[in-house]
């Protein structure tokens, strides 16, 4: 019988251990070449200290669960021309840092219930304030009005932090011109960040005095290199004088006074209504702002222009004050088509100031009248009013007098708010006041221009 050797039972151990060590290790290495696959942030795997899927710990990407949901603020839209709507609205991003790339949304265009037109975009939203999302060019059919406008958000698929917000980009040298031909509205963009941005989308909205927007345009910058300014520009293809109502656009304003017979007919001394009415339109005159113009027509059986345009109000409110019927037209005629379309004529003048709005104002106690048949005369000023709307001259009508016919007042008038019925001259000043309230708002009208740029979000890692 032999004799056992221990050491040669843990020589093979240490062999064999040897040999599974190796091939563990071999093992090993060929699974790491080839086969494993380190965790990150694009795997569609929660790890690498991740908080949610792809997103949060070592991941640039933000968790949608920690990122507070955009708000929409408003959603309107605006008629450029008839049957062509541009879309606007306001999203707040309450987020400080967390920003998307790529935010999808629907507009609907809305005719009381029903939706007459949509359209879809893209677009980004950068962190921590409020952003527009505008949509130009939106078509309806046929004549349909818009009547009110919805926006809907679809969640973002992805939130990453931003370098920079609305505050890199500051805007100044805001001015309007041409708002009655040619509407162009001039701002001088500055980037303050240390860095160039490109892929800028710059809107530019309107607001009345109640914070309303009333309209907007769009325009488009490339690039903008560090601590630079450029000026952009922002255009409309029609006049912003009917839409815009505030006092950063001018007036120029016909005023047409009835200076036929029958103002004199309540007698007294000074006579009367014409007296008072003559007072009442110095006053309006008076009360334009510093930047309007005003002209004064004149009509009985013809129409005169008294005062063509001008800004010396002062000057023009003397001349009114200073009128008075001619003795001849006590068995005249009043000329109602004439003095609208003397007043039209003026306002189209090489006067007219073409960053201000038109508008006629005119005072009659009665309908138009001529020798014989009257029906040719009414008709040519109510044909003479159509041609001012078609202008977009706005002719606001005062029937003074418990006789006057307010049909005619009111088809004079381009509508049935320009019209208005003053049964005595004590009303004229609160008529008169109101119009002028009508023209300028009280209020400051903002305007906001706002930038926002694809280049500052963080690089995904």
């Amino acid at each position: 019988m032999s004799k056992k050797r221990p050491w040669a039972f843990w020589r093979r151990v240490q062999y064999g251990t040897g040999f599974l060590l190796f091939s563990s290790m071999v093992s090993g290495l060929v699974y790491l070449g080839f086969f494993y696959s380190p965790g990150n942030c694009f795997d569609g795997v929660m790890n690498r200290y991740e908080t949610g899927v792809d997103c949060g710990g070592g991941c640039v990407r933000i968790c949608a669960a920690e990122v507070i949901p955009p708000r929409i603020t408003w959603a309107e839209s605006f008629e450029i021309v008839p049957g062509q709507y541009n879309a606007v609205a306001y999203v707040e991003n309450a987020n400080q840092i967390a920003s998307t790339p790529e935010l999808s949304y629907t507009f609907e265009l809305l005719d009381g219930n029903e939706v007459i037109a949509t359209r879809e975009g893209k677009t980004i939203l950068p962190p921590d304030s409020v952003y527009p999302i505008f949509e130009g060019r939106i078509f309806t059919t046929g004549s349909r009005k818009v009547t009110s406008t919805r926006l809907t958000l679809r969640a973002a698929d992805m939130w990453i932090p931003a370098s920079a917000g609305r505050e890199q980009f500051m805007t100044s040298n805001i001015i309007l011109t041409g708002a009655d031909e040619k509407p162009r509205l001039e701002a001088k963009l500055e980037n303050t960040a240390v860095s160039d941005a490109g892929q800028i989308e710059v809107v530019a909205t309107l607001f009345n005095d109640q914070g309303e927007p009333v309209t907007a345009s769009q325009t488009f910058v490339d690039a903008l290199t560090a601590r630079t300014s450029k000026n952009i520009v922002f255009t409309w293809p029609n006049p912003l004088t009917k839409t815009v109502r505030s006092c950063i656009i001018p007036t120029d304003v016909a005023v047409a006074i009835d200076l036929s017979g029958s103002m004199n007919n309540d007698g007294s001394t000074p006579p009367q209504p014409v007296t008072d009415a003559l007072a009442a339109a110095k006053l309006f005159v008076q009360n334009l702002k510093k930047g309007d113009q005003a002209s004064i027509v004149t009509f009985a059986t013809s129409a005169y222009t008294n005062v063509q345009l001008t800004g010396s109000h002062d000057t023009t409110a003397a001349t009114v004050g200073a009128l008075s019927i001619n003795p001849v037209e006590e068995t005249g005629y009043t000329n109602t088509g004439a003095a609208l379309v003397m007043a039209q004529n003026e306002l189209n003048s090489e006067r007219h100031n073409k960053d201000a709005r038109r508008v006629v104002v005119i005072l009659t106690d009665g309908m138009p009248t001529a020798k014989g048949d009257t029906t040719n005369v009414v008709a040519q000023a109510k044909m003479a009013a159509e041609q001012l709307t078609a202008d977009a001259i706005e002719v606001y009508a005062i029937g003074l007098g418990k006789g006057v016919n307010l049909d005619f007042i009111k088809e004079i008038a381009s509508s049935e708010e320009t019209a208005f019925y003053a049964p005595t001259t004590a009303d004229l000043d609160s008529i008169y006041s109101t119009i002028t309230s009508s023209l300028c708002e009280s209020g400051t009208t903002r305007i906001d221009v706002i930038a926002k740029t694809k280049t500052n979000f963080a690089p995904l890692r």
